[in-house]
Parts: C-alpha cells; sequence; structure tokens
C-alpha cells in the first residue's frame, strides 16, 4: 500500500510564498526572470530572521510579508529609472526590492538607524546585489555630486518635507516619488511652490485592501 507523504511545511510554506508573489506581479503586469523571485524570497527570509533581534518591522506574518513589503516596492516600478535613492529605506524598502526586480538600476539606500543600514549591508552582501549603495546617515548631510534621476521614499515624511530635505540630491531632470497611503488634502496643499505635483497614481496592492499612492513630482523649472 503506498503512503501518500505531504511536503515538509517549510518547504510547503516556501512554495505559497513564491505562488503569492508572482501571482501578485502577474496582477501588477510586471515580469521578472526566475532569479528575481528567488532573490525576493531570499530578501524575504534574510529579513524574517533578523527581525527576530532587531525588530526591522512590524509585520511578522511571512505571507503579509509578500504582500505589504515585496509586492507594495513592485507598484512603483513603472516609474523608477537610473540612478534611484532611497530615503529612510529602513530594512531596504522599496530599495532594495527595486534593485532585485530591475539590475539596470544603480540604488542608494540610505538610513540613519545603524541596525537597519547594517541589516542592508548584510542582505547586499548575502544577495550579491552588485547595483545598491548603503549609506547610514542623516539625509540632510548627505552628499552626491552628480545627483540621482529618482529619489523615492515609503512614508518617510510629510510630502513638503521629503522634498525639502532631497532637494539637494535631485539630479536636473530628476522626479520624486513618493508612496504614500491615504492621502491628505492639507499635505498636498502644503507643497512648495517650488514643487511640482506631477501625477498622483492611485496604486493597488494585490492582497491588500487599502489605500496607497505614488506622487510624482519634480522642482518647478523657471523659464529664462
Amino acid at each position: 500500500m503506498s503512503v501518500h507523504r505531504s511536503a515538509p511545511a517549510s518547504a510547503t510554506g516556501a512554495h505559497a510564498l513564491r505562488a503569492r508573489l508572482e501571482t501578485g506581479c502577474a496582477k501588477l503586469g510586471i515580469a521578472l526572470p526566475a532569479a528575481a523571485f528567488d532573490r525576493l524570497l531570499a530578501y524575504l527570509a534574510e529579513l524574517q530572521k533578523w527581525n527576530a533581534a532587531y525588530n526591522l518591522t512590524a509585520v511578522r506574518d511571512p505571507a503579509d510579508m509578500v504582500t505589504r513589503h515585496l509586492l507594495d516596492s513592485l507598484t512603483v516600478l513603472p516609474w523608477i529609472h537610473g540612478r534611484v535613492l532611497d530615503v529612510g529605506a529602513g530594512a531596504g524598502l522599496p530599495g532594495l526590492v527595486l534593485a532585485i526586480a530591475a539590475p539596470t538600476l544603480q540604488v542608494t539606500v540610505l538610513d540613519s538607524n545603524g541596525k537597519k543600514a547594517r541589516f542592508m549591508r548584510h542582505a547586499v552582501r548575502t544577495l550579491g546585489l552588485a547595483n545598491v549603495a548603503v549609506v547610514e546617515g542623516r539625509v540632510e548631510e548627505f552628499a552626491a555630486p552628480d545627483g540621482f534621476d529618482c529619489i523615492v521614499s515609503r512614508a518617510f515624511s510629510a510630502l513638503d518635507d521629503f522634498f525639502r530635505l532631497t532637494r539637494h540630491l535631485l539630479a536636473p531632470g530628476g522626479q520624486w516619488i513618493a508612496m504614500k497611503g491615504k492621502l491628505d488634502a492639507g499635505e498636498l496643499a502644503a507643497v512648495s511652490a517650488g514643487v511640482v505635483i506631477q501625477h498622483v497614481h492611485r496604486l493597488t496592492v494585490p492582497g491588500l485592501a487599502e489605500e496607497r499612492h505614488a506622487v510624482v513630482a519634480a522642482p518647478l523649472q523657471i523659464e529664462p
């Protein structure tokens, strides 16, 4: 008599996470090679390990991490290009996720929190992310002579503060991409007259019934 043996729980869990990630990317219209899925899930595994000791994120459930961290970060991929700065990157969200999904990007992830910067350096080494630089420090004190084509933040601060604190790091022709949850009209109205809000994209994160937005902005160009 043959006996059916179920897969080990860990293997079953890994298959479920991959299926959730692949299905979510398909719904977002994002096509990734198999190696990118492998790296994204390897990143998630490292985040889980470090989270137990360092409390890097309040999200504990691996399936929720796929939705709230990986898929949420990937929603802004269509507007990301060139040299990218992720300000207040935390555990590398969205910067490391974007760098894995699009290896042609040159991504700098910046955070002033030492334990989060240590985790990001560990993840970069472990995953072999040659297109990522990790900076530990305050954005006001960070200098980049060539600037960045895209500066992205994930709930870093109020919009006007984000634009003001990072203006010196934006390359000519560069853009800001601010990831927000529910958008407050007062926050938009408070943005400096020197900033042009180009687009406000309403995002849908597969598996998440919460409001998400991407605010794309650029400095006001003064005609000579």
